[in-house]
């Protein structure tokens, strides 16, 4: 149809790819037909997947698994709580969110996910790896996966960074409520699934970053286990939309867990759906009488659904 984009998908029986040229107007030129259905896709000497959209047909299974890791614990993080208990309005970072550093213990918590995955069996360890960009989740992924001795490189993905946090960036929930009194009120009347503050991002639109990564992942790392560095909002969120959760069930995991840093979670794809193996799981900082945990949460800790949270310096 003239004008219109090409489908990023070809339909065709099970278990097949199908080869795809661009004729001169940029549309595609192949077309395949199957049970009364008819798709076009338009590449340059590609070949891709073949699925059926709706009808419960995958030609493969898409990732087989994920374990999501939550960065090392930030100078910022340790920096929120200090302006938290002291009742101060303003986090005192010294860099934009995406270049907040890990701090020495985030790096040792990265070293000591390294040596849990040099543990696995060869047959149960990560055959990938992405990462969120901002530096406290690289810096973990690039630790950690050095500190495991392969030579696997994060492929970086900013759909998977934190949350946009907007106008309330570094400030604590004091800051918000002497700042942005109607914004603390709105959080409460709008609940913390939805609010969006002004510039920033509500978790229902992390929900339609994951949901457009995942769409890559099945298809890019399609029957690998794949490594997933990312941010503890992130975290909750990819077992929202991979376990199908309501608002309340997610808000409820979320008051009842405080996703620790370099947490483990392994979501294991059990047929159409998802399996949790694990969740936010820190044995492995737990070594030679050494303990490593922190879980500095995203948003004041006095604060979480109740009244609106910074989700600042995560």
């Amino acid at each position: 149809m003239k004008g219109s984009a090409p489908s990023p998908w070809c339909a065709s029986s099970a278990g097949t790819t199908v080869a795809v040229t661009r004729n001169k107007c940029g549309y595609a030129r192949d077309t395949v037909r199957e049970g009364g259905l008819r798709k076009r896709c338009a590449a340059e000497s590609i070949r891709m997947p073949v699925r059926f959209a709706g009808m419960g047909r995958v030609a493969s299974m898409g990732v087989a698994e994920l374990i999501l890791v939550r960065h090392g614990e930030s100078t910022a993080n340790v920096q929120r709580e200090e302006a938290e208990v002291s009742g101060g309005e303003v986090i005192p970072v010294q860099s934009r969110d995406a270049d907040v550093p890990l701090s020495d213990l985030g790096f040792a918590q990265a070293q000591a996910v390294g040596r849990w995955l040099a543990a696995r069996p060869r047959d149960e360890g990560p055959t990938a790896a992405w990462s969120s960009p901002y530096a406290r989740a690289l810096d973990t992924a690039r630790t950690a996966l050095a500190a495991s001795g392969t030579d696997m490189a994060p492929h970086i993905d900013e759909r998977l960074r934190d949350k946009e946090l907007g106008v309330l960036d570094t400030l604590t929930s004091a800051g918000i409520a002497a700042r942005f009194p109607d914004e603390a009120e709105r959080r409460r009347w709008v609940g913390k699934f939805y609010y969006r503050a002004p510039g920033g991002e509500s978790w229902a639109d992390l929900a339609l970053r994951i949901r457009s990564v995942l769409l890559d992942l099945d298809r890019l790392e399609d029957g690998k286990r794949v490594l997933v560095f990312t941010h503890d909002a992130m975290v909750y969120l990819f077992r929202y939309v991979c376990e199908g959760m309501t608002e309340q069930e997610l808000l409820e995991l979320g008051r009842s867990t405080t996703i620790g840093n370099t947490s483990i979670t392994r979501l294991v794809r059990s047929g159409p759906g998802w399996t949790v193996a694990e969740f936010n799981s820190q044995a492995h900082l737990l070594e030679d009488g050494r303990d490593l945990r922190t879980d500095h949460s995203a948003g004041p800790p006095t604060l979480k659904d109740a009244a609106p949270a910074a989700f600042s310096a995560n």
